[in-house]
């Protein structure tokens, strides 16, 4: 009986611990319809995916992997993802990116993907339910001692989102080359894992 107990208890934190980051374990199911939010959800929801694979599973030898004394380690390109999501995120919530402002806290690597695939989400949410007028007003806009500095959603497209998927392919690499290569069932085509 004790150990049935232990193995439920066992069981129910393993599917609250999915619940929070597991939600681009597979890519959401396509919306009904494409306009302007849906497409641009749907981009969205492909970094997500990318991003839950291509980090699961890393190692501390993974996160210090760096190809080159001149490039960022692997870990420093996860930060680096992780300030795109942010730019992502506080352009759907209408929130300026404000650089004079001391950095947050230092999180654990887990944390940061927390963060991240949780700026995913909600950015991809906002979009799902937005119109073409919506995303006129999700301006990327940066403070800093310089001033304000604002883009289009445009910009978005080529800038942090599709730079995000960029950097995420290289932590791919980079997991391959420290020895633990991303899971080969992973279809990013049909967005879950082959049968």
């Amino acid at each position: 009986m004790r150990t049935l107990l232990l193995l439920l208890l066992c069981l129910s934190s393993l599917a609250k611990a999915q619940d929070s980051t597991d939600f681009y374990y597979k890519i959401p199911d396509y919306p009904e319809s494409y306009n302007a939010g849906t497409v641009a959800a749907r981009m969205v929801d492909g970094l997500g995916f990318r991003y839950y694979w291509g980090t699961v599973g890393l190692k501390a030898e993974d996160l210090a992997y760096q190809p080159s004394p001149e490039a960022r380690t692997a870990a420093e390109t996860i930060d680096h993802i992780y300030g795109l999501t942010n730019v992502l995120v506080n352009a759907t919530k209408k929130l300026p990116n404000d650089f004079t402002k001391e950095d947050e806290e230092e999180l654990t690597f887990e944390e940061k993907r927390t963060k991240t695939l949780q700026n995913i989400k909600e950015a991809s949410e906002i979009l799902k339910q937005s119109t073409a007028e919506d995303l006129e007003s999700y301006k990327i806009v940066f403070i800093s001692s310089s001033g304000r500095t604002e883009y289009p959603f445009w910009n978005q497209l080529n800038g942090p989102l599709a730079d995000a998927i960029w950097h995420v392919g290289q932590v791919v690499s980079f997991r391959r080359a420290s020895g633990n290569p991303f899971n080969s069932n992973v279809s990013v085509l049909r967005g879950r894992l082959k049968d």
